[in-house]
């Protein structure tokens, strides 16, 4: 089935199925046959994270959303949010497919001792990839958070090949064996799947360099799961095939250009409970090489942050960690701040720059900072000044703009 083949399907489903469902599509006055495209959705208004915490509250536990008996539900997950999560993964076709597609492009195969250090506890992660790795043909150790001790020990004595969870702790883990007075080089762990925060290139540098680890560093959420990876370093992660990933203008609800920031939006595929365009709450800058001829695993997606810090600048969403990409890309520095006004009702862009060391030429750097940000942001700077100083907290983006 395609995409749009799904789509048809799951909206016909859920309208049935999910009172929720229902009543954001009656209020939108649509009905199922309305949607027949993925362009189609852009009709139907996003539904945000906070919106699914409002029905829970309203219709406990689930808000309506949840499209099968509870009896068919292997466990209840627990988000910040509130929020309750249905562990529904036996009536998603892609969910777990789409975890191991990112073992597998990590270089993950059958037959490897996997450590995981996923939390087991409340949310979902580590149920969701011991799962995939066990119907993959991988030993998992479940290992969980914390206990670094232990957990070295055992990989060492397991001879662990794999490790998933978040790249900060396979460092720690890493250091934790240097410290115990083992060799690293006696340690058969030679590939990971990272997730759940950042991954800076330095560390990845690290990782892969110096203690031979194959990293792949996959994008996810506690609702949909796996949405995009990288496996070959830089900043953009390329988007798995399923479910539907739009990225949208978090004002308009439209999908966004090649090369323009906005919110991440998901549709899924799951029968107990689904999920039409949810709101990730996640910002990325879009990347598409062949608009209206590519297919969704063509596509990428840079991260940039939440949704709520992107600050509207002549028609198009610039975010902090945008702006700081954009900057580092030309010289290092202690910290930025873009201030926009609104003289004459137009606006005006002015980027402060602290360096971490004297500008040579003052002239031509600030010229090649605002041709970064015109290129990462789609925007241009008005004027780009080096200051002595800014406030460790002072604000990245600063809208000092008045709508009188």
């Amino acid at each position: 089935m395609t995409l749009e083949d799904r789509l048809r399907e799951i909206v016909h489903y859920a309208y049935e199925h999910a009172p929720a469902v229902r009543r954001r599509f009656d209020d939108a006055g649509l009905k199922p046959e309305d949607i027949q495209t993925i362009q189609d959705l852009d009709r139907l208004p996003v539904l945000s994270k906070d919106a699914v915490v409002a029905l829970q509250r309203e219709q406990p536990p689930f808000g309506g959303l949840l499209a099968v008996p509870l009896d068919q539900i292997k466990h209840i997950y627990f988000s910040p949010g509130p929020l309750y999560e249905p562990d529904a993964t036996d009536h998603d076709p892609t969910h777990v497919p789409m975890v191991q597609e990112a073992l597998r492009r990590s270089g993950f195969e059958p037959g490897d001792v996997v450590i995981n250090t996923l939390s087991y506890h409340l949310v979902p992660a580590g149920l969701m990839l011991d799962e995939a790795l066990t119907r993959y043909g991988c030993t998992v150790i479940p290992g969980g958070v914390g206990n670094s001790d232990l957990q070295v020990t055992m990989m060492k004595e397991l001879g662990a090949t794999g490790y998933v969870g978040t790249p900060s702790f396979l460092m720690a883990l890493i250091k934790k064996a240097q410290e115990m007075g083992l060799d690293w080089r006696e340690f058969r762990l030679r590939k990971a799947l990272v997730t759940a925060e950042p991954l800076p290139a330095s560390l990845r540098r690290e990782l892969e360099e110096t203690y031979g680890v194959k990293v792949g560093n996959a994008y996810a959420t506690a609702e949909l799961g796996f949405l995009a990876l990288n496996t070959e370093g830089g900043l953009a992660m390329r988007l798995f095939p399923a479910p539907i990933i739009q990225v949208v203008a978090p004002d308009t609800g439209k999908q966004v250009g090649p090369g323009e920031a906005g919110e991440i939006v998901v549709t899924n595929f799951n029968k107990a409970y689904p999920l039409i365009r949810f709101g990730t709450g996640d910002m990325a800058i879009y990347q598409d090489p062949a608009p209206g001829q590519s297919r969704q695993e063509d596509r990428s997606i840079i991260l940039v942050g939440r949704s709520g810090e992107a600050v509207k600048v002549r028609g198009m969403f610039v975010h902090p960690n945008q702006l700081r990409a954009a900057v580092g890309r030309v010289l290092a520095f202690q910290r930025i701040q873009g201030i926009i006004t609104r003289p004459e009702l137009r606006d005006h862009f002015v980027l402060h720059v602290l360096p971490a060391q004297p500008v040579a030429d003052p002239d031509a750097t600030a010229a090649a900072i605002a041709q970064a940000v015109r290129e990462l942001c789609r925007v241009r700077v008005d004027n780009v000044h080096f200051v002595d100083d800014l406030p460790e907290d002072a604000p990245v983006m600063v809208d000092q703009r008045t709508w009188e």
